[in-house]
């Protein structure tokens, strides 16, 4: 029991089936579907949710990424709860015109006759160490500038239900972003009843005062680990970490909500320690990182010890063998700590 309620232990994946198996019991008008849905998908989020609630209501659809999405459009706008799953978060990009130029937009260009706030699409999202060029991608960001969408990461399996939950019934179209390699390695104590967890809220998981470290996803665990590695080094790296640095205070921030993202916390967080180290798994050109510096820099000039730094995957596509050589791990986050606390 948390908080006065009845819990129980879930990994990502059973968080977020167990988020829309409550949708589509408390909603007539919910509906999920999807590249291979009915069957559970391919990493079981919806598993046995066809035989449960029938397959008018969960069932699958043809590959087809852009007419997955503009199906999910057209029963958003006639009133239905659309929870559309895009296989992959690599494949996309087909969709794209029908969520940046039409879900996005729609709303604004009826004079809000009309919206697809009933829009929710899924997708797994993030390397899993093998995925390479084509299943470990990290597109966020290319959907920052898409105003009128709203974007969502969560970490972990109560964040997920309880996002997953919130997105559902945001009166926005919302992608919903979940990290792959977390949907079976992250587990946790779930409320087994109905709750909501705010978006566009980043939240603190450590307070600290000397740098801030913000990230989202899976980089969340590789940033908690960089941060005890530098109070408490292995043997094998303990030569390079300077005793001098080892009792500095890392806030680190999960920021949750790509888009809108938490402007004031983070802000807040920056003016208190004077440095911040961004870390996530999609390149460095243009990628979100670069848009929360570009405000971080304008909002904090004055207060910053330190140019803000930015830990993330190579301006290169996945590669397959080498992938964990691609994404940002504890050692790459613990030297950009270091190197932002020594500047």
């Amino acid at each position: 029991m948390v908080g006065g309620r009845e819990t129980r232990k879930m990994n990502t994946y059973q968080a977020v089936r167990d988020a829309m198996s409550i949708v589509l019991a408390r909603d007539d008008n919910a509906v999920v579907f999807g590249e291979d849905v009915a069957f559970g998908g391919v990493f079981r989020c919806t598993l046995g949710l066809a035989e449960e609630f029938g397959r008018e209501r969960v069932f699958n659809t043809p590959l087809t990424e852009q007419g997955i999405a503009g199906f999910g459009i057209g029963m958003a706008m006639m009133g239905h709860t659309a929870v559309a799953e895009i296989q992959f978060a690599d494949y996309i990009f087909p969709a794209f015109d029908q969520l940046v130029n039409e879900a996005a937009k729609i709303r604004y260009r009826s004079g809000g006759s009309f919206d697809v706030g009933g829009l929710t699409i899924r997708t797994p999202t993030m390397s899993v160490g093998h995925g390479g060029l084509y299943h470990s991608q990290s597109p966020e960001g290319f959907f920052m500038g898409a105003a009128g969408l709203k974007v969502v990461i969560p970490r972990s399996p109560l964040q997920a239900k309880g996002l997953l939950l919130a997105s559902i019934r945001d009166p926005n179209p919302v992608i919903f972003m979940e990290p792959k390699i977390l949907y079976r390695s992250a587990v946790e104590q779930v409320p087994e009843d109905d709750f909501h967890l705010p978006i566009g809220k980043a939240e603190v998981l450590i307070p600290g005062s000397d740098v801030t470290v913000l990230a989202w996803g899976t980089p969340v665990y590789n940033a908690e680990n960089a941060i005890e590695f530098l109070k408490n080094p292995p043997a094998a790296i303990e030569s390079l970490v300077p005793p001098s640095l080892r009792s500095a205070k890392i806030e680190l921030i999960d920021l949750r909500s790509i888009l809108p993202w938490d402007v004031e916390t983070v802000v807040e967080s920056v003016k208190k320690t004077g440095r911040l180290v961004i870390v996530h798994e999609a390149g460095m050109t243009a990628g979100a990182g670069a848009e929360i510096s570009a405000e971080v820099q304008k909002r904090c000039f004055l207060k910053l010890s330190a140019p803000v730094k930015r830990v993330t995957g190579w301006d290169l596509p996945n590669a397959l063998q080498y992938e964990k050589f691609h994404i940002p791990d504890s050692i790459r986050i613990l030297d950009a700590i270091m190197e932002t606390l020594s500047y």
